[in-house]
């Protein structure tokens, strides 16, 4: 809808951003499932089918929010500020509207967020504890070396912009630990593993890196004021190229 002309997209009707949200929350579960179909060993049923639905929930709960959100942004909202701070927002009569907002923003940002992404993660970490072998020499294929960066640009953006930072390094470290482990028993990754724990890898590098280009900056600093800095890239968006 940024890109696209409103005459096409009017805001009263889904965007093309939110049709290609639709399909992402059909065509990623059904890519999960046959994902978790390939792996080499068994994984609990119950687990997959619950983190599958409870995905679809979040993702769906975040395509509404999202979808409202980027239509305040082209009215004036600011996503770099929070919902009461925002010019559109803070002069709302009656003043119960603000707290409808908020709302809003709780149901994208925070409960979307987590029923999207945490059984997400859960499912990759799943997998990747099957992707492992005693076959000391095999390598990952050009394909998947070819595939790495686009795929750790997608992982930035889903670790920047739903604010998990925490739960891909959780995610990370267990990872890790499982490789450690598989390694004392003899195992090494295949070439599937590889290619998710070496996305997984130049993730965080990109996320240290765009950490450390807005460190300086006093606005998003007031945004995300806690211990863990990490804006979002709509956040940087509003502030420094709308208008520009």
């Amino acid at each position: 809808m940024i890109i696209m002309p409103l005459e096409w997209f009017p805001l009263n009707k889904p965007s093309v951003g939110d049709y290609f949200h639709m399909a992402y929350n059909v065509i990623t579960p059904f890519l999960l499932l046959k994902l978790i179909e390939r792996s080499p060993t068994a994984l609990p049923r119950s687990a997959v089918y619950l983190c599958i639905i409870t995905f679809v929930m979040g993702a769906s709960i975040h395509l509404v929010g999202d979808s409202i959100n980027h239509r305040l942004i082209l009215s004036g909202y600011q996503l770099h500020l929070s919902v009461r701070e925002n010019p559109i927002i803070k002069d709302l009569k009656p003043a119960s509207l603000i707290d409808s907002f908020e709302l809003l923003y709780y149901y994208d940002e925070h409960l979307g967020h987590s029923m999207w992404y945490v059984p997400f993660f859960l499912i990759l970490f799943l997998y990747f504890t099957g992707c492992f072998t005693q076959v000391k020499d095999e390598k990952m294929p050009y394909s998947g070396w070819l595939l790495l960066g686009p795929s750790a640009v997608y992982y930035w953006y889903l670790i920047t912009e739903g604010q998990i930072f925490v739960l891909y390094v959780f995610t990370f470290f267990a990872m890790v630990a499982t490789v450690m482990r598989q390694r004392r028993m003899g195992f090494v990754l295949d070439s599937n593993g590889r290619f998710l724990f070496y996305n997984f890898i130049i993730t965080l590098g990109l996320v240290l890196v765009w950490v450390a280009y807005l460190w300086n900056d006093k606005v998003l600093r007031k945004k995300y004021p806690g211990i863990i800095y990490v804006p979002e890239p709509w956040s940087f968006y509003t502030l420094h190229i709308k208008g520009s």
